[in-house]
């Protein structure tokens, strides 16, 4: 059954998820010209799975205290598709904040009319 509490915390937990991974490609960028350095990111896919089960599910475990494991790869790092994938990130970042907006302007109108 749909609740907008559950909707509520599984955008937020994606919200989350996207801010881990603004801060892994921010990261990348500051150290595009840094010997040795392995390129970090974030992979959704491994999370989105888990967001139709309870919110007590690995994804919320992850995300818990601590950080976000995050996926280190040996290619170099590009400046350019880094700052693509920013863009891309950003605007998941406005998607999920619209949809937390409009969950809760659900939850004003249901107390408005229980009024």
């Amino acid at each position: 059954m749909y609740t907008p509490i559950d909707s509520m915390g599984r955008v937020s937990l994606m919200m989350d998820l996207i801010a881990q991974k603004q801060r892994a490609l921010g990261s990348n960028i500051a150290n595009v010209d840094t010997p040795g350095y392995i390129r970090q990111d974030i992979d959704f896919g491994q999370y989105l799975s888990s967001m139709n089960s309870p919110l007590e599910t690995r994804l919320s475990e992850k995300l818990g205290p601590s950080a976000i494991a995050t996926q280190q790869s040996e290619e170099p790092v590009n400046s350019a598709n880094e700052l693509l994938k920013i863009q891309e990130n950003a605007i998941l970042y406005s998607m999920a904040t619209r949809r937390m907006s409009n969950i809760i302007t659900e939850m004003k109108t249901v107390i408005n009319v229980g009024k």
